[in-house]
């Protein structure tokens, strides 16, 4: 198992982050690799940054914006089916 200590939900750190995020996935790869036995934990060298706010974004993503707008297409993605445009 590759192990991180970010805040749940982000795993790979921040919304938008994405040189970060890369970061994790390459190291998270390359522990897996490297791991030899059944059970082991590689610890990533990643910290959670004090002064964050949990990568809470300025804008609503493009789907929460749509759903904000649109609530009644919630029920629509819960089955699978693509939303009314």
């Amino acid at each position: 198992m590759a192990a991180i200590e970010h805040p749940f939900g982000q795993n790979v750190g921040c919304a938008g982050d994405n040189e970060t995020q890369l970061a994790v996935l390459r190291a998270t790869l390359k522990a897996l690799e490297e791991i030899q036995e059944p059970g082991t934990i590689a610890h990533l060298p990643f910290e959670w940054p004090e002064n964050m706010d949990n990568g809470e974004l300025e804008e609503p993503t493009p789907i929460a914006a749509y759903l904000l707008k649109h609530p009644f297409q919630v029920m629509k993605l819960i089955r699978r089916k693509i939303p009314d445009a």
